[in-house]
């Protein structure tokens, strides 16, 4: 990765000195436009990069799923790889619908702040305000920001906290579930209705819920390998159910509408620009299991250091995700598989969203370092 890296470095210094010797000699009446030349250079290096990076990452892990990379509206790199069903041998196309598991945390954030900016909630508000559920002295100092950012100390619904609200962070689909409770009491809708709108509003027309799912390419999830597989059964529907929920993780989507939600969520088009900037600042600190620590926000989770990137990982049986965003060069990289090796620990499972993941990372900081220079 760093020699590549570097022999990238070495090439754009060499088209910028050939762009200023150009600009001595020409007599060109039209001047170069040198930064649509390296920008442009940028951008074939990075094809040229991910292509070779990732397709290593399909090919290690004989990886079963589809990896995308967008900047902004311009597609750098895409595969699909493997089958959606494995018993008619169904191949995973640009159309397949994939269970994205708690990628779908940002959705349910999403219409809690957008009840707030219609003034029908505030995140400071207790939640027992909203739901009888929390009306109980265990529960009853807890927020809402504490429900959206995992500090409500709140684990299985029904059970003692993990510590006082406010003071830790403790990783909570319940907590989650009863943020969908809420946004159904105070809209009048159910959490349903209420995605639906989302969906549409950020021109998503490939995605549903695992309750009202009536298409046709969703990928079945599967445990084990493609040699020895076994189908999770009751896929999508018991997404909705009460073990997993589906404001927590009971969302269905594709590589291309996730690459709009995350244009329409960053670019301003979803939330006004102080709502988005509650919904991305650092409002907790997470020790994941896997990707290390982190800030989290309200259902997002962000890099500590360098490059700036917003992104959440899923995991609902047989369907391992991550979505990510890098706001600086408004670039989307979007895995979706459709099946787990459980016995091998979700840290083996998640070992090509990883890898690819610290690729894209390495990528964006020295793009960024290019830029600053030009």
């Amino acid at each position: 990765m760093t020699k590549k890296i570097s022999l990238f470095l070495l090439f754009i210094l060499l088209v910028s000195n050939l762009i200023s010797c150009q600009k001595e000699i020409t007599q060109v009446s039209k001047p170069i436009d040198k930064n649509a030349v390296v920008d442009s250079t940028i951008t074939a290096f990075q094809k040229t990069l991910l292509e070779q990076q990732i397709d290593s990452v399909f090919k290690k892990y004989k990886f079963n799923g589809s990896i995308a990379v967008f900047k902004d509206s311009l597609q750098l790199y895409r595969k699909e790889n493997g089958f959606s069903d494995f018993k008619t041998k169904t191949k995973i196309d640009s159309t397949t619908i994939f269970a994205i598991g708690s990628v779908s945390k940002q959705f349910t954030a999403a219409l809690v702040l957008l009840q707030m900016e219609q003034g029908k909630l505030n995140v400071a508000d207790k939640a027992s305000k909203y739901l009888k559920e929390f009306q109980i002295k265990e529960y009853e100092n807890i927020t809402i920001h504490q429900l959206l950012n995992h500090t409500s100390g709140l684990n299985t619904f029904g059970g003692k906290l993990m510590f006082k609200s406010g003071s830790d962070f403790f990783y909570s689909n319940d907590g989650f579930n009863a943020l969908g409770k809420i946004v159904e009491t105070v809209s009048g809708k159910s959490y349903d209705d209420n995605v639906q709108e989302l969906f549409k509003k950020a021109g998503m027309k490939n995605s549903s819920t695992g309750n009202i799912f009536e298409g046709h390419n969703f990928a079945s999830a599967y445990l084990g390998n493609a040699n020895n597989f076994q189908v999770v059964p009751n896929m999508p529907k018991r997404l909705g159910s009460k073990d997993i929920g589906t404001p927590a993780g009971g969302i269905l989507s594709t590589i291309d509408d996730l690459h709009l939600w995350n244009n329409a969520l960053y670019g301003g088009k979803i939330l006004k620009p102080e709502t988005l900037k509650q919904l991305t600042s650092k409002s907790a600190e997470r020790h994941h299991a896997i990707l290390g620590k982190m800030g989290y926000g309200y259902g997002i989770m962000m890099n500590t250091g360098k490059p700036e990137c917003y992104f959440h990982s899923g995991y609902v049986k047989g369907s391992p995700s991550l979505n990510i965003y890098y706001p600086q060069s408004k670039t989307s990289v979007v895995i979706l598989s459709n099946i787990a090796d459980e016995e091998k620990g979700k840290s083996s499972t998640f070992r090509p969203h990883v890898e690819v993941k610290k690729i894209t990372d390495n990528l964006e900081n020295t793009i960024l370092q290019l830029k600053s220079k030009h």
